[in-house]
């Protein structure tokens, strides 16, 4: 089953990569950004106006000045975007701007906000909880389903295990699990399942091969001077880079393609 994202549909015949900054920082950086990823095949933008950070200490996001951001980029570029929510109180507001709300990590068990996203009339990206099985990611999706919201879209984001050599361990066999097992469009996050973006492409071709439906990847103009997730966020090179490295793989999926991007 797919689900539709303004004009994108995930799930569908076309492989969707996902692509932006792990934060929105300034105007400059996230229209560059955006532009960037666009004319690189990209077809959502993601980004963060609202940051869930583990240090107190750590930038956290331009809040609602983000958003009008994301807004502005999309008017520009003709891309939707994704971006996530954190509180139940946030949904309303958020949802004026998003085109697609993302349930992150550390909010998988956050009942009042999935109920709250369940009522929004905005697809959802539910991203797999550090902690979690494939059978607890399938049952909030269910939840979210029975609570009146069937455009769910699953990521497998890497979880948390004994191992340190990567940010999470990517548990690529969940791909085509949680598809059989809720039948939902499923998305691979390399960015964060490795923390590294040496093994950023070479996870997406695996994610690519085993079925995944699309990709979200963390791109920034000067990843060095980031704010957040510097280094797992690709430059603007290495993102069209990695557009190219996989694109052999989507065209031997069956029924898979690009679309080229026109300008918005």
């Amino acid at each position: 089953m797919g689900v539709r994202i303004g004009k994108v549909e995930i799930g569908g015949p076309e492989f969707i990569v996902i692509a932006g900054p792990c934060a929105v920082e300034s105007e400059r950086q996230l229209l560059e950004t955006a532009e960037a990823v666009a004319l690189a095949g990209a077809r959502i933008l993601r980004g963060g106006a609202f940051k869930p950070r583990t240090s107190p200490y750590a930038f956290q996001g331009l809040g609602l000045e983000g958003l009008r951001l994301l807004a502005k980029a999309r008017r520009a570029t003709g891309l939707p975007f994704v971006t996530e929510v954190m509180t139940d109180t946030q949904v309303h507001i958020i949802a004026e701007y998003a085109d697609m709300l993302q349930v992150g990590s550390r909010s998988m068990g956050n009942w009042a906000l999935l109920e709250a996203v369940a009522l929004s009339g905005r697809p959802v990206l539910l991203k797999r909880g550090m902690s979690a099985t494939v059978e607890e990611l399938a049952e909030v999706a269910d939840a979210l389903r029975s609570g009146g919201n069937a455009q769910v879209v699953l990521c497998e984001r890497g979880i948390r295990t004994f191992g340190t050599a990567t940010r999470n361990t990517c548990d690529i066999a969940a791909v085509p699990l949680l598809q059989n097992l809720t039948g939902l469009p499923v998305i691979l996050d390399p960015s964060h399942a490795t923390g590294r973006r040496d093994l950023i492409s070479p996870v997406s071709r695996a994610g690519v091969a085993i079925g995944a439906d699309g990709l979200i990847i963390e791109v920034h103009p000067n990843p060095e001077r980031a704010l957040s997730d510097g280094d797992q966020s690709l430059t603007f090179d290495q993102f069209r880079d990695l557009v190219d490295d996989i694109e052999p793989f989507v065209k031997i999926r069956a029924g898979r393609r690009f679309e080229v991007y026109a300008g918005a």
